[in-house]
């Protein structure tokens, strides 16, 4: 194998890592159309394509997965030894996890040191959208995913882990105001969270007055409710706090509180024969409990 094929093989393993050739040229010091350039090469010796383009960066096909998994963690000891560094350590596998951001950061990672024990692996997380992490789990670029929606992909199968009980918040500041004068502060411009609610408890779709913002991370979300931008719909676990306080107040109280189910999907039977997929499994569902 010639360096220049190592390099095309060693840029292909850091875009295939960061998902982006953006960022994988900011690692490798070089510009965003040699990686792309390296990458064509690759497919053309190859015979095959090992990416998918879109909007939201790359992802790899299914070969292009397998062929990652084979050859990362070679290339890694290579750049090991030819940096003339001691003796590396043992090789180490990753499981790759995705999810939502504000549900991995606020349930999982706060706990991420009791996995270190018990799966004997690096865990390497990916946030994005529920289905956009399918559509990489089933082409093998994760291993796990903690999605919001039910997974409906063949080969693709899931337990419900979590129920998220909503509450619909504000700040004290709009207590007594009719609900559809309330500016709204929303996850996506049309309002997934909100018009789950108002459809489970109002029997039809939210109309505001005012969209004050659209912050796709519930955290967000939260700090600007809090500073009064206005109302919005958020998981008790996230402001539990902040009621108890009495910095937010609950502008509705239902009989039964919405719930969304959290479910853990992987690539069934085949992560069921891997004890340390099985481990990395074990450890969310003991977070998201």
């Amino acid at each position: 194998m010639t360096s220049q094929s190592l390099d095309h093989l060693r840029t292909f393993v850091t875009v295939w890592r960061t998902g982006s050739l953006t960022r994988a040229a900011d690692l490798l010091g070089i510009s965003q159309p040699t990686v792309s350039a390296h990458i064509h090469a690759l497919e053309r010796s190859l015979g095959y394509a090992v990416f998918t383009r879109g909007p939201a960066g790359v992802s790899a096909t299914p070969k292009g997965s397998e062929l990652a998994r084979e050859v990362a963690a070679h290339l890694d000891a290579i750049e090991d030894a030819t940096a003339g560094s001691a003796a590396p350590g043992p090789l180490r596998r990753s499981v790759h996890i995705g999810g939502a951001a504000d549900i991995l950061s606020l349930l999982v990672l706060p706990r991420i040191a009791e996995a270190r024990d018990e799966v004997d692996a690096t865990l390497r997380f990916v946030f994005g959208l529920a289905d956009d992490l399918l559509d990489q789990l089933a082409a093998r670029s994760l291993d796990i995913v903690v999605s919001a929606v039910p997974p409906r992909r063949r080969g693709i199968t899931s337990v419900p882990v979590y129920d998220e009980e909503f509450v619909l918040v504000a700040a004290p500041r709009w207590t007594g105001t009719t609900l559809d004068e309330v500016p709204v502060v929303a996850y996506a411009e049309n309002l997934p969270i909100i018009r789950r609610y108002w459809r489970s408890e109002f029997g039809k779709r939210p109309e505001p007055a005012t969209i004050a913002a659209i912050i796709p991370d519930l955290r967000g979300i939260r700090l600007a409710v809090l500073a009064g931008a206005g109302l919005s719909v958020l998981p008790r676990y996230l402001v539990e706090g902040d009621l108890a306080q009495g910095s937010l107040v609950a502008l509705h109280s239902p009989e039964v509180p919405p719930l969304n189910t959290l479910y853990l999907a992987t690539r069934g039977r085949e992560s069921e024969r891997d004890a340390q997929l099985g481990a990395a499994a074990e450890f969310l569902r003991r977070c998201l409990r």
